[in-house]
């Protein structure tokens, strides 16, 4: 047997070999982001007759927004604590509300027991 294997070193469904086959690359464009800790970060966009460079990314360390201006950086964002269903309630509702509501609920609660 002298052939052997003719596909040796490759994989089955693998494509043509080399970039002439494949085509071209698209052009790419590298660009900075700083965030208000100072990280940089670079992301890299291919670049084509409709492509918008987004104003701000996500820094890689701390997850803080980035800008392309490395002397203004966009403000972090400020988190919200956990609210609570009261806390909820209570930016809807006046203290006079929710006594009177329960005013209301008790009463009814008597008149069902009878009392």
């Amino acid at each position: 047997m002298a052939g052997g294997n003719a596909i040796r070193g490759s994989r089955v469904g693998a494509g043509p070999m080399g970039e002439a086959e494949r085509g071209d690359l698209a052009d790419r464009h590298a660009v900075s982001y700083w965030c208000a800790n100072g990280h940089q970060t670079r992301a890299t966009f291919a670049i084509g007759p409709s492509t918008e460079i987004p104003a701000q990314w996500d820094c890689k360390r701390c997850g803080y927004p980035a800008g392309l201006d490395a002397d203004a950086p966009p403000s972090p964002v400020r988190n919200e604590p956990y609210k609570t269903h009261l806390a909820y309630v209570k930016e809807r509702r006046t203290d006079e509300d929710g006594t009177a509501l329960l005013d209301e609920a008790l009463a009814a609660l008597r008149a069902r027991r009878g009392g």
